[in-house]
């Protein structure tokens, strides 16, 4: 009886738990929300094995604390982010408590070259930025061509251009041990290589965000 007491309480909790998107105008449940309310299911199961009623009500906030800590740090990472980018033609998405943020090849490195182009300098500044300042997070860089040129050559300059990235927020100040590289070559395009705007759209540079375990 008390367990069913308890999720219904957090039904209902979870439902008021919602805020208005301000790029859609949609009312949404918040990142913040959903990892509280996965924190509080395994809280909630560890301590039902743990004790009774009593006990999944324990684990159930302890688990609704820090699963929502980490959405809410992330959700606050996530608006500075899109702020500080907007305009510069880098998009930022979500998923989970993992932030991307894609960076076109047309804004980044000039054709078969690794080196950043001074114009880019400013936007990997607010990123810079930014994640300095939610310093509990991990950043991987990671660096994609078209299918244009042979194989090898396409992931030599995908290392080089993610490594260059990489370079580059550690001399503007991000720490060593939170920065990580990959070149993935021609593998994973999200357009069609058929295309000069799909081979455009796979030549980029993609920085993930996440939470330090």
């Amino acid at each position: 009886m008390k367990r069913r007491l308890w999720i219904e309480v957090l039904g209902l909790w979870l439902a008021g738990c919602t805020t208005l998107d301000p790029y859609t105008r949609e009312e949404k449940t918040s990142n913040a929300t959903k990892g509280a309310a996965i924190g509080a299911v395994a809280g909630a199961v560890v301590g039902a094995i743990a004790n009774d009623g009593k006990g999944a009500l324990i684990g159930a906030a302890v688990g609704a604390l820090a699963g929502g800590g980490i959405g809410h740090y992330m959700d606050k990472q996530e608006a500075e982010l899109r702020r500080e980018l907007e305009g510069t033609g880098v998009s930022v998405t979500r998923q989970g408590d993992s932030i991307r943020l894609n960076m076109p090849g047309n804004v980044t490195f000039d054709t078969n070259q690794s080196n950043i182009r001074p114009e880019f300098q400013p936007v990997l500044d607010s990123v810079v930025k930014v994640t300095n300042k939610f310093d509990k997070t991990n950043l991987r860089v990671a660096g994609f061509t078209d299918s244009t040129g042979s194989e090898s050559y396409n992931q030599r300059l995908s290392e080089h251009r993610a490594l260059s990235v990489k370079d580059y927020l550690a001399l503007r100040g991000v720490t060593p041990p939170r920065l990580s590289s990959i070149g993935y070559g021609e593998s994973y395009p999200v357009a069609d290589n058929g295309t000069a705007q799909g081979r455009s759209m796979n030549r980029r540079v993609e920085l993930e965000l996440t939470p330090i375990p």
